[in-house]
Parts: structure tokens; C-alpha cells; sequence
């Protein structure tokens, strides 16, 4: 969160900075620019951005860090939500690569796409706890992102949103736990199945 506080905060301010780090995926191709795919998470266009996925961050990371240090033990945990984090960067990234390597004018920035990683993971562990806003169980709430990233990506809808990184990040977080941890499919197939008998997470 701090080194992502203060790059895109310096970013806000001094433009070239964006431009240096931002996901473009024609540079990316054209002048070899793969930095770009790892670094577009760490800047944002705007505080609004930056502050969302800040507080998503925060809401949710803590709570992921602490499973997987009881999932793969704490010292090797930290390292395992690190390589989660940066990894859901760029597979978030590597769609719109591909879809728009010759088209010089797409771009996007932010953190999104490792942050919806984020909120899948907490969906698969925990289907039945309810979400604050909107107030709906965490597994009606990842099948509506999914189907709702998946439609506005196919759609090419216009509003300003990486709906492509929220979609294929979103993935990634469920195909990171369960390749790396496949039991916990059969714990959350468990929890399906018993249905909402906790008390909400937050």
C-alpha cells in the first residue's frame, strides 16, 4: 500500500511518470516495454482510483495474508501473498496485451486487477459471509463480478473501466489458490453446502 501510495501519488502530479509506467500494450510489443505489464499496478489516474483500491487492499489483504500463513506456514505465507499480489498484476495485464499490441492508442493504469484477485480468494474461503456494500453473500457477489466483468469485456463498454483486468484477475486469484492448494476447492464445496451459518466477516 505505501509503495503504491507514493508512486501513484508522485504520478497524480507529474504526468511523464504515468506515461513511463502506465500498461500500453503497443509500446509493450513494438519496443519490447514489458516492464509496463508489472508496473501499470502501481500507478493510478486519479485519487478516487487510488483510494479504492487502497481501501479494497486493506480490507481484504490482512485477512488473505493471515490464511495463507496458516495455509503454507508464516514466513513462506508472506512470500506466497507477495508472489499472489504481483503475479495478479500481470495476468490481469496479458489479455489486453495481446488484444491491443497494434493499437497505439489503449492504455490503462491501476491496481485492480490484484485487488480483485484479492476479493475472489475471500469469496472462495468464505462463500456464505456477507459483503457490507453491496449486502450480498460473497458467492452471489463473485458470480454477479464475473458475469458482469465477463459481459462489459465483451462488450467493449465504454466507461472507463479495465473490466478485462478485473475479470481475468478475478481468475487468477481462484486459479493461484487452488493450483497451489487444491484441498481448499473441496473446504469450499463444504461451506457451499452448509450455507450461511457465521456471522458476516465484517
Amino acid at each position: 500500500m505505501i509503495i503504491t501510495g507514493l508512486i501513484s501519488y508522485q504520478g497524480l502530479n507529474r504526468s511523464d511518470i504515468v506515461q513511463k509506467l502506465k500498461h500500453y500494450p503497443y509500446r509493450e510489443h513494438h519496443s519490447k516495454e514489458y516492464y509496463r505489464i508489472l508496473t501499470s499496478g502501481f500507478v493510478h489516474g486519479s485519487m478516487q482510483h487510488l483510494l479504492i483500491n487502497g481501501f479494497v487492499l486493506y480490507m481484504f489483504g490482512d485477512m488473505i495474508e493471515r490464511q495463507f500463513s496458516a495455509w503454507y506456514g508464516l514466513g513462506m505465507g508472506k512470500i506466497m501473498f507477495l508472489l499472489l499480489y504481483v503475479t495478479a498484476i500481470i495476468a490481469a495485464d496479458i489479455p489486453t496485451h495481446f488484444k491491443h499490441k497494434d493499437n497505439p492508442n489503449y492504455s490503462a493504469v491501476g491496481a485492480s486487477g490484484a485487488t480483485s484477485a484479492l476479493v475472489l480468494i475471500f469469496c472462495l474461503i468464505a462463500p456464505w459471509n456477507w459483503f457490507l456494500y453491496p449486502p450480498v453473500p460473497a458467492i452471489v457477489f463473485a458470480i454477479g463480478y464475473l458475469a458482469y466483468s465477463s459481459w462489459a469485456d465483451r462488450s467493449n463498454k465504454a466507461d472507463g473501466i479495465g473490466h478485462s483486468a478485473h475479470l481475468y484477475g478475478a481468475i487468477w486469484g481462484i486459479v493461484f489458490v487452488l493450483s497451489t492448494k487444491p484441498e481448499v476447492f473441496s473446504t469450499f464445496l463444504e461451506n457451499l453446502m452448509v450455507g450461511p451459518s457465521r456471522p458476516p466477516f465484517f
